[in-house]
């Protein structure tokens, strides 16, 4: 059976990444493709206690290290219960977040060393990156008014400066890496789906 495909929606707070990530799984079911949706950190009972664990406000500062290795022993569960066996079966992963969202987060916005991102990486998923990854791009002004109303995580609370960082660091990866798609999220829902659909068709029919 030929391995499935592995595609990551990507971007900051705000950007529309699960409702994008349903849509994605949809356009992928619609082409007669067998599909399954997760999300990081999360995707596995053990996985999401430690996102539960990341995302919960502390008295207790968290060092940016235990930070990565908490993400990326969640990653590695995930990667051996939920993402490697549904390609292995031939099922089209969709996957919001993965190492893309760490470069961003700790080694933009925290300030741990890509080397270090990138060792783990290695060690964790070394045959395993995504096959797509689109990134949903939105300007910090315009994604943060988004999360108005709604009860704020531990990332979500962070402050401004932070999220330029981590924006830039998406934004240089989308430019440097091939796989990566950037849309334009901080437009019309309708008109951010039209390019993530015509992005997956290319994708699709080139592939």
């Amino acid at each position: 059976m030929p391995r499935g495909r592995f595609i990551t929606i990507e971007g900051g707070e705000g950007a529309g990444k699960s409702t994008n990530a349903d849509f994605v799984l949809q356009l992928i079911k619609d082409r007669g493709l067998d599909g399954v949706a997760t999300r990081e950190p999360g995707g596995t009972p053990l996985a999401e206690e430690v996102r539960s664990m990341l995302l919960a406000e502390r008295d207790e500062t968290v060092d940016p290290l235990t930070e990565t290795l908490l993400i990326f022993a969640a990653r590695a569960q995930h990667l051996a219960k939920v993402i490697e066996p549904n390609l292995q079966a031939g099922r089209w992963v969709v996957c919001e977040r993965f190492t893309d969202s760490t470069f961003a987060y700790q080694a933009g916005g925290r300030g741990v060393e890509r080397r270090v991102i990138e060792r783990l990486a290695e060690l964790v998923h070394r045959h395993c990156w995504p096959d797509l990854t689109l990134y949903l791009d939105v300007p910090v002004e315009v994604a943060l008014p988004r999360l108005a109303g709604r009860g704020l995580d531990r990332f979500e609370r962070e402050h401004k400066a932070f999220f330029e960082r981590v924006r830039a660091v998406y934004v240089e990866r989308a430019d440097a890496v091939d796989r990566i798609v950037s849309i334009d999220a901080s437009r019309e829902l309708d008109t951010v789906k039209r390019d993530i659909g015509a992005a997956l068709s290319r994708f699709i029919e080139t592939g």
